[in-house]
Formats: C-alpha cells, sequence, structure tokens
C-alpha cells in the first residue's frame, strides 16, 4: 500500500512538472512572443544566468537572440531590448506604450508603489507632473541651480586642495557633493561635508546601491517568497532604505513647523503647499507617503549615480594623462584659473564637451534600465509583448557602437556634431569636474597601479591631486 502510495505521488510530480512545461509553452501565444532560450518550470531561465553578472549573461543571451528576446526569472516572463535602435523605438517612439513600471520586489517592498520612480497610472502622472514643474521654477536649468552647482563646486574644489597632494579615495567626497546640490533643492540648505547626520544619509544611500547589487538581492528580485525565508545581506537593503526614510521624515517635520504657505523656499515646502490644497480632493495623490518616497527617489536617483560618473571621470584622467593635458589647455584658454566654469562656456569648449560625453559612455553606470511594464497588447519589431505580464528591461548596448576600451581622445570628436542619446543627455553633465581640474590635476599614486577597465569598475583607487600641467 505504502508502495503504491509512493508510485501514485510520483506520477502526481511528473506530470506537475509537464504540465508546467507545457504551461512556459503556451505563455507565448503560438510563438508571437520575442524569442529566447527554453525555461525550466519554476526556475525559469534561472541556470542560465550568473547572479554575480546578470548584464554579461544577457549579452551573452542578445548575441544569440537578437535585440529583443524573452526570458523567464523565476515565474516572471521579461522582454529583453538592448541596442540603440531597440530602446528608442519602444522608450521614445513607443513611449506610451511602455510607460508602465515594472516592479522589482526589493524596492516594492520599501516602496510600495508610493513615490515617482515606482508609481504607475494617474499616481505617476501626477507626481511626475508635479515634480517637473516644481524643479523647474526652482530652477532647473536655469541660473539659479546654476548657481547652487557652482557654489558646491567651488566647496568641492577647496576640499581637494586640503589633501595637499597626499594620495585620497575622492569617490566619498564626490557622492557628498552631489547629494548636497540635490539638498538644496529639496531641503533648501546644503550641509557641512562633516556633519553627522549628512554623511550617516550618504552613507545609507551608498550601503543601499552596494547591498542591492549583491547576488543575494539579484536572487530576491527572481525568487521574493523565498529569499524572504532566507537569511543574507538582501535583508539589510530594506535597513537602510528605513534609515533614509527616517532621515527624511524628520526633514519634513522640521519643515512643516517652519512652513510659510505663501513663501515656498524647497521642493518640500511646494509639495507641504500642494497637499493642503488638494486635502479634500479624494482622487489627490498628495499625501505624505508620496513625499517621503517622492523625496527618497530623487535622492536615489542622483547621489550615488552622479558621483560614480564623477569618479570615472578622475580614474578617466588618471588614465589618460594626454587627455587630461588637453583638457587643461582648452580650460585655462575659455576660463581661465579664477573664475568658475558656467553654462555658457560649454559651446566654446568642445573638447571637454567630446571627453565629458565619452566618459559616460564608457563607463556604463546603469547599462540596465529599471523596469518597463506594456500598458497594452504591444506589436513591436513583428512579435506581440502581452499587456501588464510583461516587464520590459531596456539596456543601452551597444547603443554605442564603439570599444569601451579605447581612449576618448578618439570618440565623439570634438569637431563632428553628438549623436542623438549623448545630445538627450547633455543637460546632466557633471558640472564639478569642469572646476576640478581647472587648478588640480590628477595624479596615480604609483606608476604601478593597475588603470584597466576591469580594476577601475571593481578597486578602489587613490587619486594624487596637484597644481596645474600648466603655468
Amino acid at each position: 500500500m505504502e508502495l503504491l502510495s509512493g508510485s501514485l505521488f510520483l506520477l502526481l510530480c511528473v506530470c506537475g512538472v509537464l504540465f508546467l512545461g507545457l504551461g512556459w509553452k503556451g505563455k507565448g501565444g503560438k510563438g508571437r512572443l520575442p524569442p529566447g532560450p527554453t525555461p525550466l518550470p519554476i526556475l525559469g531561465n534561472f541556470l542560465q544566468l550568473d547572479p554575480n553578472n546578470m548584464l554579461r549573461s544577457l549579452e551573452k543571451l542578445g548575441e544569440a537572440y537578437g535585440s529583443v528576446f524573452t526570458v523567464y526569472l523565476g515565474l516572471q516572463r521579461v522582454v529583453v531590448l538592448c541596442g540603440y535602435k531597440a530602446v528608442k523605438e519602444a522608450l521614445v517612439d513607443q513611449a506610451e506604450d511602455f510607460s508602465g513600471r515594472g516592479q522589482l520586489p526589493s524596492f516594492s517592498k520599501d516602496f510600495n508603489e508610493h513615490g515617482v520612480v515606482f508609481a504607475n497610472g494617474d499616481r505617476w502622472r501626477q507626481l511626475r507632473r508635479f515634480s517637473l514643474t516644481t524643479l523647474r521654477n526652482f530652477g532647473m536649468g536655469k541660473r539659479s541651480i546654476e548657481e547652487r552647482i557652482q557654489e558646491e563646486a567651488q566647496c568641492l574644489a577647496e576640499e581637494f586642495h586640503k589633501t595637499q597632494g597626499t594620495p585620497f579615495d575622492p569617490t566619498f567626497i564626490l557622492s557628498r557633493a552631489v547629494s548636497n546640490i540635490i539638498c538644496s533643492i529639496v531641503f533648501g540648505n546644503r550641509f557641512q561635508y562633516d556633519d553627522e547626520k549628512f554623511l550617516t544619509l550618504n552613507n545609507l544611500i551608498t550601503e543601499r546601491f552596494r547591498v542591492g547589487s549583491l547576488p543575494p538581492s539579484q536572487l530576491y528580485n527572481i525568487f521574493p517568497e523565498i529569499m524572504e525565508k532566507i537569511p543574507g545581506s538582501h535583508h539589510a537593503a530594506s535597513k537602510c532604505s528605513q534609515g533614509i526614510i527616517r532621515f527624511i521624515e524628520e526633514r519634513i517635520k522640521m519643515q512643516q513647523a517652519s512652513l510659510d504657505p505663501s513663501d515656498p523656499h524647497n521642493y518640500i515646502d511646494c509639495f507641504l503647499v500642494k497637499m493642503d490644497q488638494e486635502k479634500n480632493n479624494p482622487a489627490s495623490e498628495f499625501c505624505m507617503e508620496n513625499l517621503v518616497m517622492t523625496t527618497f527617489n530623487l535622492f536615489f536617483a542622483g547621489t550615488e549615480t552622479i558621483g560614480t560618473t564623477l569618479r570615472y571621470g578622475f580614474l578617466t584622467m588618471l588614465k589618460y594623462p594626454q587627455i587630461q593635458e588637453k583638457l587643461h589647455e582648452e580650460i585655462d584658454r575659455v576660463i581661465g584659473r579664477d573664475r568658475i566654469p558656467a553654462t555658457e562656456d560649454r559651446n566654446k569648449m568642445p573638447y571637454t564637451e567630446a571627453v565629458l560625453h565619452e566618459i559616460q559612455r564608457f563607463s556604463d553606470i546603469l547599462p540596465m534600465s529599471l523596469p518597463h511594464a506594456a500598458t497594452k497588447d504591444i506589436n513591436f519589431k513583428g512579435y506581440v509583448i502581452p499587456k501588464g505580464s510583461v516587464s520590459a528591461w531596456a539596456k543601452a548596448w551597444p547603443a554605442w557602437s564603439c570599444s569601451s576600451s579605447s581612449p576618448p581622445s578618439c570618440r565623439p570628436s570634438p569637431s563632428s556634431p553628438l549623436c542623438p542619446p549623448a545630445r538627450s543627455a547633455s543637460h546632466r553633465r557633471p558640472w564639478a569636474l569642469g572646476r576640478c581640474p581647472q587648478n588640480t590635476s590628477c595624479q596615480r599614486p604609483g606608476a604601478n597601479t593597475d588603470l584597466s577597465l576591469p580594476v577601475l569598475r571593481r578597486k578602489k583607487i587613490l587619486v594624487s591631486l596637484s597644481v596645474p600641467l600648466h603655468s
């Protein structure tokens, strides 16, 4: 009897696996989904992906299946877009169709679909419209924000000069400078670089990024129910997020106490005024949860990414001293040593502009975007992407067709027009890089320091700043 029960149980398991396997094949709508590797029941394509290097795993699949392909992350079906043409066609030409936000479990439990980044539908539209308008009114793209950046660049340069030529790691100083610019817009004031609360905030943001990039967090996004019950570093991500949220909530309480509705001074003030104006509107998305999470979004989206881009700029100057020398020549000729760079200088400095574009291209800080979701059944490149059930992860590789190992002197040419991706990113140029080489030059602390790109991506490199190359 026990043997019969065991055989019956085994038969049920085999039938279940076969049923799930047939279910995987049926999900594609009779082959209308983009091609991709055959998934296993439950696991999907997990065994074909390396959690330590998800990007390279997807690159290999892209080489095999083309610019649009399907993978299964556990039970979640994901359509991956790779290459400039595919990404542009989806996110620009068919932007409305792909405007949904796919969820990442490691972030969803922190944000719960609040804030502007992980929201969908009317909530996203209301918060995005308000944020763009408010930031524009407080100087995004105008002189006032330029002055804030100039002030912070000056403070950053002074901080660098304090090193007196001794080798140091610029990572945290750069992230503090970027964070301070966001603070000046969101809170209305900047912090001293040694302020304890400010240091705590930046350490939490850095640690949240670090933990979120580790394999356990990647696995959490694929198998959230399982990983939630397993101890590991992925649980530290939420602890970091909660620390950031507490910091923001404390600042909001401070500003509520001193708020003058007739004279808002920063983003939080404006949001609080809007909350009061719409307190009787049941359809309003202006509530405390969205204020906290949108503020979190602004810090999280800017501090680590722009700070890392600036760090790569310094490391590039170490790797290519001949590029640094040409930058100094152009800066000396156009700006000189005594005044701070300004927006109007940009058109007179094509070489500096080209180098900044190239740093952004080959450093590849965020090769994968946040997941997008189809808002309806989409016909795309001869395939059908079903509504809602599919997230589209857009990868820029190889949006730039040149090799990432060649120096910035070759692309883009300072005398030639920039391509569309470069032009679209021009308003996000890392300003501080123009101020820092104005009165200093980067030097490697040792002649034998390995500055190959793989090393730059994973190791902490010390920088030594000295007087300018030219007298």
